[in-house]
């Protein structure tokens, strides 16, 4: 089975874990972004998307350019904003047909992970399974990771298994 990290990081959170899932698989990674990146400013990314929640939108991403035919398993990777998946992240749920797929997601959060797996299930047309809570400190200057080193690797270990 041929492996795939899709992931959107806002910080470093996200993108940390989705290296590490990457180096340890030894599998190819990609990065969604948006065609308007958000603000560096913490404070307006949180205001522009307090409503992320009822609004669910969907705003456009930068093409991607690898053949998802090619790929067995998917690994999405997601921040949590306001209790449920990024923008980004929708967006290319809606975009991307993850049909006849393993898709396995995390999702990197300050312990509030609230509707996030719910709406990868209900967005994704492949199958959704071993969905991986990775929390870190609520200070998002730091890299307090909460979750012990030793569930990632437990976590990342399942992965290698899935058939």
């Amino acid at each position: 089975m041929k492996t795939i990290v899709i992931y959107y990081g806002y910080g470093k959170h996200t993108k940390m874990i989705a290296e590490r899932i990457k180096d340890e698989l030894g599998c190819e990674i990609l990065e969604i972004q948006p065609k308007i990146p958000y603000s560096t400013d913490y404070q307006t990314v949180v205001d522009e998307t307090e409503d992320n929640l009822e609004s669910k939108k969907t705003p456009e991403i930068k093409d991607i350019d690898i053949n998802l035919d090619e790929y067995d398993k998917v690994i999405l990777g997601t921040p949590v904003w306001w209790y449920t998946i990024t923008p980004p992240i929708r967006t290319f749920l809606t975009k991307y047909d993850l049909s006849g797929k393993i898709v396995i997601p995390f999702a990197t959060n300050a312990g509030w992970l609230g509707r996030a797996f719910d709406e990868i299930k209900e967005l994704c047309k492949g199958k959704v399974m071993n969905e991986m809570s990775i929390k870190f400190g609520a200070d998002h200057s730091e890299n307090k990771l909460v979750t012990t080193e030793q569930e990632i690797e437990n976590w990342i270990n399942k992965i290698k298994g899935i058939r």
